[in-house]
């Protein structure tokens, strides 16, 4: 699998789109240069743009910004440009300010406006134009080797990066497993068992282009058939490593003379970003408690006043397991006779505001894994404790990928460890404008809340499950329900 050099692309139209932005904002402010200082304006517009292209360089190799990193999802896409514009644009106002050069604020806004709308459209458009080749037929063919939970999330992880051009035609999985199972992943009429016979002549038939093995029984003897065989026929064979350890380490490749090592390299959170997030917390928790505190008034009146008590104190885990009491409105969150108020306050998300309070007391961030129950984090294996490792948040990753109290911790844990890997207050800022994101959603969508709850909840419910009976039994403990 390869991305096709799309980033490289993008950031080639990126730079193209700056000089066209610079010359726009140029043109709107002061309108066609025809006087004899048009060479010393054109000096400074080239000084201009090549201070762009250097910063939006730098900014391009550190937030990832070509749209795909992660999966295509475009809440996320238009809250990193919207961040990396923004930086972008401080950073101009201090480099003019440093050189004490004038830049007029006029034309920095038409700069910052134009750049922003064309930087979407590029990413939108790559988008489109990639799912045009999928749909015209120009992804390579895929087969994916394996079963369990590995399998179907290299499925998931497939689609959601159409920059790799490769489309999931069929599953082969071991002899023991049984198919139905992935009938809930679209591609269950092209999945056999890896006992069948002449599998290698069938995915040539099948103008499949590479096989993908995703089994933790790689020293089956079975499976190392197959790929001799895969070869021999032209099949590429590429190989998922399976121990979830690999979550929280960078892995480096290493050849060594034909021998390939995967060295595992630990990824830590600096003391400078703990400070710094601590910081960030403490400044944008203050103001953001004030607000809540004036927004919350109204239904602190009528949960007290139906009620008796507008707050509960849940115990919950937080870094490195100490236990606190986690702060939220008195709101009903299981059951299918939600009163209005309830139902209203969960869906908003408004019954963990309060939780503002646990941040500036320390217990919790703004932005990290949410905090679960003992009774949950007790039942933890050695990979989903790595999630205790920093302090629990109000949102995260997991979160804005449409995860909540529904989906059981080892879900969740896929997308607090991805977060763990590459700590960064700018993937902080970004999470908190995707919660925005998904928040504003669900007012757009609130109207039809009402007749529609019961069947999305069943609805997710099953695009999470892919679970076969043995699983739920072994995952029963997972599916208590915990904080949003």
């Amino acid at each position: 699998m390869r991305t096709h050099g799309v980033g490289r692309w993008i950031l080639v139209a990126d730079c193209a789109w700056i000089a066209i932005a610079v010359l726009g904002a140029d043109v709107l402010r002061y309108g066609i240069h025809g006087s004899t200082s048009a060479a010393l304006t054109a000096h400074h517009l080239f000084l201009f743009l090549f201070v762009n292209w250097g910063l939006w360089f730098v900014l391009s190799l550190r937030m990832h910004l070509d749209g795909f990193h992660g999966g295509w999802r475009f809440s996320a896409m238009v809250s990193q440009l919207c961040l990396a514009v923004g930086l972008l644009m401080a950073g101009l106002f201090a480099a003019g300010y440093l050189v004490r050069e004038y830049v007029s604020r006029l034309a920095l806004t038409y700069f910052g406006g134009l750049l922003l709308v064309g930087l979407f459209l590029i990413r939108y458009g790559a988008c489109i134009f990639l799912r045009g080749r999928h749909r015209g037929g120009h992804a390579n063919r895929v087969v994916v080797a394996g079963n369990g939970h590995l399998a179907n999330e290299l499925v998931a992880k497939i689609k959601q990066h159409p920059e790799i051009l490769c489309e999931v035609v069929g599953l082969l999985c071991p002899a023991e497993t049984s198919i139905e199972r992935y009938s809930a992943i679209g591609v269950n009429d092209a999945t056999v068992s890896l006992s069948s016979l002449n599998i290698p002549e069938v995915l040539k038939q099948m103008r499949v282009d590479e096989l993908i093995l995703a089994t933790g029984k790689l020293s089956m003897p079975e499976v190392l058939n197959l790929a001799a065989r895969c070869r021999e026929q032209g099949i590429d064979v590429s190989l998922v490593p399976y121990p979830y350890e690999l979550y929280l380490s960078e892995p480096q490749f290493l050849d060594l003379d034909g021998l390939p090592v995967l060295r595992l390299q630990t990824t830590k959170p600096s003391g400078v970003y703990r400070r710094s997030k601590r910081v960030m917390d403490l400044a944008l928790g203050i103001p953001l408690l004030a607000f809540a505190a004036a927004a919350l008034a109204p239904a602190l009146l009528m949960l007290r006043s139906r009620k008796g008590t507008a707050f509960l104190l849940e115990k919950r885990c937080g870094q490195h397991g100490k236990l606190f009491h986690m702060l939220r409105l008195n709101t009903e969150r299981e059951g299918d006779n939600l009163s209005g108020l309830d139902r209203f306050l969960r869906h908003f998300s408004i019954s963990e505001l309060p939780q503002l309070w646990n941040v500036l007391r320390g217990e919790m961030s703004l932005v990290g894994p949410r905090p679960e129950s003992p009774e949950r984090v007790r039942h933890y294996s050695d990979w989903q404790q790595q999630r205790l490792s920093i302090k629990p948040g109000m949102t995260g990753l997991a979160q804005v990928n449409g995860l909540r109290e529904r989906h059981s911790s080892e879900e969740k844990a896929r997308f607090d460890l991805q977060y763990l890997l590459r700590p960064s207050l700018l993937v902080d800022l970004s999470l908190l404008l995707q919660t925005m994101w998904t928040i504003a959603g669900r007012m757009l969508h609130y109207p039809q809340f009402g007749s529609l709850a019961k069947s999305n909840y069943k609805r997710v419910d099953n695009e999470a499950g892919l679970l076969s009976s043995g699983e739920v039994l072994h995952g029963a403990h997972r599916s208590q329900s915990s904080a949003d």
